[in-house]
């Protein structure tokens, strides 16, 4: 079997690329897919973390935005995540995927509470780690979340699944002439405000020396094809001449 280009990854994977084209709650005919990927990652070989936003279902400053206090709108968004992780993990138990979830706020009985230690030590066992509830605090993204989480697993690359295919330097929905990059440094994007993640996730990628590969979830054939070193979507680094 082919030598994948990575050990140890952390996969982000949308709350809305999860409902599919309903664009709410879950497609189990989407997640299916998702979970084949990574069951195949597995097999390769890879350690997978994964890190689901909530987004499906509730979406904090948006959905509760001035008519919620930020902090209890931000703890549903969190909730929504949970449901997440258990379709996640379900689908892939059925398919023969020993998983873990971790909760960052405690709810024993759905999810283990997050402990790094232990994270990891299912991650060398082969089962894949499923972390909800972001970062377990509010005013932080879910992208945030799969950063810090990277950084705590010590992943070799963010895997950054979303509903577009790259990082343009305009919306390619309104900007036609909107140019996709290959790849692009940290400081590009945060003094582009391009839209990769939110300017506190990109931050914290860039001080911690993590690349982010951003990809398009449509085809989640996507994610073998960039374990196998194969050029798909956009990678966020610091230096784009190596």
């Amino acid at each position: 079997m082919e030598e994948p280009k990575y050990k140890r990854v952390l996969l982000k994977i949308s709350g809305e690329a999860l409902a599919g084209e309903k664009h709410f709650g879950l497609d189990f005919e989407v997640i299916g897919q998702v979970c084949d990927v990574i069951r195949e990652a597995v097999d390769m070989g890879v350690q997978v973390g994964v890190v689901v936003g909530g987004g499906n279902f509730w979406r904090g400053v948006k959905d509760g935005g001035g008519r919620m206090e930020r902090t209890r709108a931000d703890h549903m968004g969190m909730m929504a995540t949970v449901m997440n992780c258990l379709a996640v993990a379900d689908v892939l138990e059925q398919k023969g995927v020993p998983t873990r979830v971790q909760a960052a706020i405690e709810m024993r009985a759905v999810a283990e509470p997050y402990i790094r230690g232990r994270a990891i030590h299912h991650l060398e066992r082969g089962r894949v780690v499923i972390f909800g509830c972001g970062t377990g605090n509010p005013y932080f993204s879910t992208d945030t979340a799969a950063v810090l989480r990277a950084a705590e697993i010590n992943a070799e690359v963010i895997l950054l699944a979303k509903n577009i295919d790259g990082v343009y330097s305009a919306d390619p929905n309104k900007d036609p002439s909107a140019v996709k990059y290959e790849s692009i440094t940290y400081d590009e994007v945060l003094a582009q405000r391009l839209a990769v993640m939110d300017s506190t996730a990109s931050s914290l990628a860039m001080d911690n020396h993590i690349p982010v590969l951003l990809f398009a979830l449509k085809d989640p054939y996507n994610i073998v094809r960039v374990l196998r070193g194969e050029k798909i979507g956009t990678i966020v680094k610091e230096d784009t001449t190596k």
